[in-house]
């Protein structure tokens, strides 16, 4: 469960006040709103890479408005994925395992786990230079659920891919999210991103965030339409 009780965040000139958000265990939610309005600030918040100048944020029912990163058990792909350009496939999904000083066969398990669940087996040993944009984006995400985190935050995880790659990769972050019960908050400008994913829908316009009825999205309009 993801919670946000009238969280305040100030950066220079911007600011978002008295935010509120309440997504349930296991849902699937998405969050749209126009360039600049701060919907990856709200990520941010959320996993703890911005502090909140007032609020609190809840996790599974746990105040975790001062705690570290690390500590709160999110996986979280940012917009630009922040893959290590000397790392290989391999390294990614091991990285997050080894931080947290797990053992070298629990680590192997869990690789070969997530390798096979993301459709990457073959890709292990390169570097992620030599991937294409959704073979990266299924990396990224690989490294964001390889320790089994209790929330997933993905900031427009399907940005610049093609229409065909872009319908795969939705059908595997529906599978997965399922298969793991994960609390999700995805954000996208994309309208049929929205459609194919939601199960809860919110929309942040001039500061203010608010739940829209998923009929909002019906019928669809012109592909990337800002809401």
């Amino acid at each position: 469960m993801i919670e946000l009780h009238d969280i305040t965040i100030r950066s220079g000139p911007f600011a978002l006040t008295n935010v509120g958000l309440s997504i349930p265990e296991n849902t699937y939610a998405v969050l749209m709103g126009g360039t600049g309005q701060g919907k990856t600030t709200i990520l941010e918040a959320i996993c703890g890479l911005r502090s909140v100048t007032s609020g609190r944020v809840l996790l599974n029912g746990s105040d975790m408005t001062r705690w570290k990163p690390g500590d709160r058990g999110v996986g979280y792909v940012p917009q630009d994925l922040a893959l290590f350009p000397m790392m290989t496939v391999r390294g990614h999904l091991e990285f997050a395992l080894r931080v947290r000083h797990c053992s070298a066969a629990m680590i192997k398990d869990r690789v070969a786990e997530l390798a096979h669940v993301l459709g990457i087996e073959s890709l292990l040993a390169r570097r992620v230079t030599n991937l294409s944009g959704g073979e990266s984006q299924r990396v990224a995400l690989g490294r964001a659920l390889s320790f089994r985190p209790r929330v997933l935050l993905l900031d427009e995880p399907l940005n610049a891919l093609d229409e065909a790659t872009r319908d795969r990769l939705c059908e595997l972050l529906r599978s997965v999210q399922k298969q793991t019960g994960l609390t999700t908050l995805h954000v996208t400008h994309s309208r049929v991103e929205a459609r194919n994913l939601a199960e809860k829908l919110f929309v942040l316009e001039s500061g203010q965030l608010r739940e829209q009825p998923l009929a909002q999205l019906n019928p669809l309009s012109a592909e990337n339409t800002k809401t």
